[in-house]
């Protein structure tokens, strides 16, 4: 899984932009958040396929970078996330950006963005 962090002007339709871009390559986007400050606006985004996403902010000459996320289930209960927290901070592990991508009965299945992903899928088992 691939997070996708794109960098946009901060004004009306650059959302719909992205997001057209990426309906036409057929992406379904599984987990979106977005940060402004000052002129610019940066989407962190997962898209169902990677291939796809990456070729569509390719062919709009969108300004972005990737990287590899930790897809992570966890039971829906109080703490669990606090758990993961824990054992990365333990380890020493700064997580960059966390997103929720599912939701199934009594489980969540969270994206976790790490500086050293290697170590945190260790740390965590996965």
């Amino acid at each position: 899984m691939k997070e996708f962090r794109i960098t946009v002007g901060n004004r009306p339709g650059e959302l719909a932009r992205v997001a057209e871009n990426l309906s036409r390559k057929d992406v379904n986007i599984k987990a979106i958040a977005a940060s402004a400050s000052g002129g610019t606006v940066t989407l962190h985004l997962i898209g169902h396929d990677i291939e796809a996403t990456r070729a569509g902010l390719t062919e709009m000459r969108a300004q972005f970078t990737e990287r590899e996320v930790i897809p992570l289930l966890l039971e829906d209960k109080a703490g669990a996330l606090a758990v993961v927290a824990k054992q990365l901070a333990d380890a020493g592990i700064n997580i960059d950006a966390i997103y929720l991508t599912g939701k199934a009965d009594d489980l969540i299945e969270l994206a976790l963005a790490v500086e050293d992903v290697k170590k945190a899928k260790k740390v965590l088992n996965v």
